[in-house]
């Protein structure tokens, strides 16, 4: 039996007391959340605030998990050649600490946005399924599998 091979990876909405949400313009998948791969030996708290603050510029803190997601699809990286893993996501509500946005190689803008206006900049079906769930977020972590290719299409989901 061979070792099982998935992306672990954390997404972070972040709030500041203004009631905004922070949000990023990437190079390949437009607006989003922060976030990315957790790497080895941090812990998913850890691998969130770094990916936080290296895309955005701004520190944040953790306040909960809202959200723990399994892409179980498989597809081609954007390069149209490698084959991407299946992906394990963890999604944490996170509350603004300090900084200012500054954009980073992975990022072309980075703002805050009224959460009442979130979604008109959010095109991916995955993201907008993910953002609606952090938004709606009332502490019931919601559990979904979905896939995203050729198109988004949302296998389950409960509340755990």
């Amino acid at each position: 039996m061979g070792w099982p091979v998935h992306i672990v990876a954390a997404g972070g909405y972040v709030f500041d007391q203004k009631g905004n949400i922070l949000i990023v313009k990437t190079h390949n998948r437009g607006w989003d959340c922060t976030g990315g791969q957790i790497e080895e030996g941090e812990t998913l708290e850890e691998g969130v605030l770094r990916e936080i603050m290296e895309e955005s510029g701004i520190k944040a803190k953790v306040k909960c998990l809202c959200g723990i997601y399994s892409n179980v699809g498989k597809h081609l990286f954007y390069d149209g050649v490698t084959p991407v893993p299946t992906k394990v996501m963890m999604d944490f509500i996170c509350e603004y600490e300090s900084g200012e946005c500054t954009v980073s190689e992975e990022t072309s803008s980075v703002i805050w946005v009224p959460k009442d206006s979130v979604m008109e900049y959010i095109t991916s079906p995955a993201q907008r399924y993910r953002f609606q769930k952090a938004l709606e977020f009332k502490d019931k972590i919601t559990y979904a599998s979905y896939v995203t290719k050729p198109e988004f299409k949302l296998l389950s989901e409960r509340t755990i």
